[in-house]
């Protein structure tokens, strides 16, 4: 009989802990933005605060160099039967700032075609401080006759850029997979386009 009533006591005590354990984690994000709010610890909690009704989806990007700016201007040399152009000609950018673009392209053929985007920098030394984070000439495109396209190139230029590089040019060789491959393009290829022209070229 003891025993039962200790069990019974030692069953009371652990349900009195698990629901102070619950009740305390669902306190506890309250808790947390209250303590934030008055400390100015947390940013996102404070710029809810400056302006009402907006909430902050994500921390501003503190990696933005804005002392400077850098020219990047977009090129494209179609080495075939298609029309292949960049949306604009050129941007102003921050080193560290996110940037996209947008680049053309229409099979004029009457036939189906397979093509890939080779890129080329200028300077050369730009080349490892051009991050592409979303770019077409990942992967090879088949287009029907007549066939339009755009295709995004989402870019970061790292702020380590050396500080005498005011002007980049990003240029893409498109050609048609299957042909004769081009020859590289003057200031080097990234990975990527290393990748394409071994496929291309059966290697």
């Amino acid at each position: 009989m003891t025993a039962r009533r200790d069990n019974l006591r030692m069953l009371g005590k652990l349900c009195v802990i698990a629901l102070g354990m619950f009740g305390f984690g669902y306190a506890l994000v309250p808790l947390y933005i209250a303590i934030c709010e008055m400390t100015g610890i947390n940013v996102l909690a404070l710029s809810d605060k400056l302006i009402p009704g907006v909430t902050s989806s994500r921390a501003a990007n503190t990696q933005v160099d804005t002392s400077r700016t850098i020219t990047v201007e977009f090129d494209a040399n179609a080495r075939g039967p298609w029309d292949f152009k960049p949306a604009v000609r050129s941007l102003q950018v921050r080193p560290g700032e996110l940037t996209t673009v947008m680049y053309e392209f229409q099979n004029v053929q009457n036939r189906t075609m397979a093509a890939q985007a080779i890129p080329s920098y200028a300077p050369r030394q730009a080349s490892p401080h051009f991050n592409k984070l979303e770019c077409f000439c990942f992967n090879q495109y088949t287009l029907s006759p007549g066939e339009k396209k755009q295709w995004p190139v989402a870019f970061v230029i790292d702020p380590k850029l050396p500080k005498d590089v005011t002007t980049i040019t990003l240029s893409y060789t498109f050609f048609e997979v299957g042909g004769k491959t081009p020859a590289a393009p003057q200031g080097g290829l990234d990975k990527s386009a290393s990748v394409a022209l071994a496929r291309s070229a059966g290697v």
